[in-house]
């Protein structure tokens, strides 16, 4: 009885400390301390390290369901017969996402070692955006000579102008 009442108190705790930091991930970014993570979500710091013992664990946790619609768009993207309709609906969707959610913008721009989940779904969607490119390339749409870099330039770029003018021009990414 009790141990299922203590169990079910640690998930709500989980819960709530995942829903705290994913509200000031996507506000503030991922540079919060976990202190002000632990403290939105109405727990002590040791409650937050029983639940994620670091901070990639976290982000792992924040932005699982991110990393989801993320490969969701790799897969649309993918099915769509206009390979150029495809690359530029991908790119513009991704952006979008990114403007969304500040934190998300630079899960997408960093590497997070061992966040092993994460880092699965980054590279499987990475691969689909390879043969996104190799597609719209085969249609004379898009430059020979771009490189799968440029998309990680852009988007570091769509991170930094989503910093910079969040508060005064919050559509400028586009």
């Amino acid at each position: 009885y009790s141990h299922r009442m203590v169990r079910a108190d640690a998930e709500r705790n989980r819960e709530r400390i995942v829903q705290a930091a994913r509200r000031r991930f996507a506000t503030d970014g991922l540079g919060v301390s976990m202190a002000s993570v632990a403290r939105e979500a109405g727990v002590g710091k040791a409650t937050l390290s029983r639940h994620f013992a670091t901070r990639e664990d976290l982000i792992d946790a924040v932005f699982a369901d991110r990393m989801d619609h993320y490969l969701a768009l790799t897969a649309q993207a993918l099915a769509d017969p206009d390979p150029w309709h495809a690359f530029t609906h991908y790119v513009t969707s991704v952006c979008a996402m990114q403007a969304a959610d500040r934190g998300f913008a630079a899960v997408l721009s960093m590497t997070f070692p061992t966040a092993e989940e994460l880092e699965a779904q980054r590279a499987e969607a990475y691969r689909g955006f390879l043969e996104l490119i190799a597609r719209a390339k085969a249609t004379g749409h898009l430059q020979a000579d771009f490189a799968s870099e440029d998309l990680v330039a852009l988007l570091m770029a769509n991170a930094g102008v989503i910093a910079a003018t969040a508060d005064a021009a919050p559509d400028s990414w586009r």
